[in-house]
C-alpha cells in the first residue's frame, strides 16, 4: 500500500473520463476545504489475506495521525494507481477505499471519496509546512 497525503486548504475534483467501463456513469464536481487528501495505491500484495487487516489498520492510523496534527476532520480518499508497484485488482481497491471511508466515518470524520474508475481533474491547495505533504509506504 502506498499513500500520498496532503493537508489541503482546498481540494476540488471533477470527473473527466472513465478508466473502467463497468463503473456507472457519473458527473461529479465537488470540493472541500481544510481536508486531508489521501491518494491511495492498493498493491497486489495487499490482497493477501494475512496482509489485508494489517494494511487497513496502518492506513487508518496514518490518516488519523496526519489529520490530528492540524485538527482536521475532513478526509478525501482518491484511488490513484500511479504511485508504482503492481496494482491490486479494481474490486479490491474499490472495496478497500470504501472500507477506509466507512471506518473513518465511524470515528467522527467527514469523508468523501472521488469516483472510482475515473480520471478526475483537481484543484489542490496545500499548506506550506513539510508535514502537509507526506508519503507513506505500508509493507
Amino acid at each position: 500500500m502506498k499513500l500520498l497525503c496532503f493537508q489541503a486548504k482546498h481540494f476540488r475534483w471533477k470527473t473527466h473520463s472513465k478508466t473502467l467501463t463497468e463503473v456507472a456513469d457519473r458527473d461529479v464536481d465537488e470540493q472541500v476545504a481544510d481536508a486531508v487528501v489521501v491518494f491511495v495505491h492498493a498493491e497486489k500484495s495487499d490482497e493477501e489475506a494475512d496482509r489485508e487487516v494489517a494494511v487497513l489498520r496502518q492506513t487508518l492510523k496514518h490518516i488519523k495521525w496526519l489529520a490530528n496534527k492540524r485538527a482536521i476532520k475532513n478526509i478525501v480518499i482518491h484511488s490513484f494507481t500511479h504511485l508504482g508497484g503492481e496494482t491490486a485488482s479494481p474490486d479490491f481497491a474499490a472495496a478497500f477505499v470504501n472500507t477506509v471511508a466507512q471506518r473513518l466515518r465511524e470515528t467522527a470524520y467527514l469523508v468523501w471519496t472521488t469516483p472510482f474508475g475515473y480520471f478526475c481533474e483537481w484543484d489542490l491547495s496545500v499548506y506550506g509546512d513539510s508535514l502537509a505533504k507526506v508519503w507513506k509506504e505500508i509493507h
